[in-house]
């Protein structure tokens, strides 16, 4: 189970485009490795009520299909040192989200970046240690990437997960 897949910007299928039908079986496997991606098939199986080959499977499958995208620990940020963090809203030229998307990639401290509708083109998330290491990330790092006509941030002070919110 400790495979890990790896993906760059745009490598993904993408959101808001027609998904492979899950059954429940398939949510319910879904819902396990959620809470424990390092659970072992056999014990996988037994949870599910499904035998080990067709958990075996069925995880081989939803892998294939990239409904897994891989297994990871859940790190929180402020224990691992990442005390800092804050949404930033980029402004980019319409023909530039490739390029930008690339580069936000290779930049220490995003940790998640989405393409938007609406005021602002992109969203990304970004961890750092300090207030001193967010301002060189976005004055230093990202309003000098070719294509970012303006940033505008919002700093974190708490978040949670929703309670109601599948696999998360």
């Amino acid at each position: 189970m400790g495979q890990e897949t790896a993906e760059g910007p745009g490598l993904r299928g993408g959101t808001g485009r027609s998904a492979t039908a899950l059954d429940e079986v398939d949510r319910r496997i879904l819902d396990e490795l959620a809470r424990d991606g390092r659970i072992s098939i056999r014990t996988l199986a037994d949870r599910v009520h499904v035998s080990r080959t067709n958990a075996y499977a069925r995880v081989e499958r939803l892998l294939r299909d990239g409904v897994i995208t891989g297994f990871a620990a859940r790190v929180a940020p402020e224990p691992a040192g990442l005390g800092t963090s804050a949404y930033i809203a980029l402004t980019i030229r319409q023909d530039t989200w490739r390029e930008v998307s690339a580069e936000l990639a290779q930049v220490r401290y995003v940790e998640h970046v989405a393409l938007l509708s609406g005021e602002h083109d992109v969203l990304a998330l970004v961890r750092a240690p300090d207030n001193a290491t967010l301002r060189d990330v976005v004055l230093d790092r990202v309003q000098h990437i070719a294509g970012v006509l303006s940033t505008r941030s919002w700093l974190v002070f708490e978040e949670y997960h929703g309670a109601h919110s599948p696999w998360a």
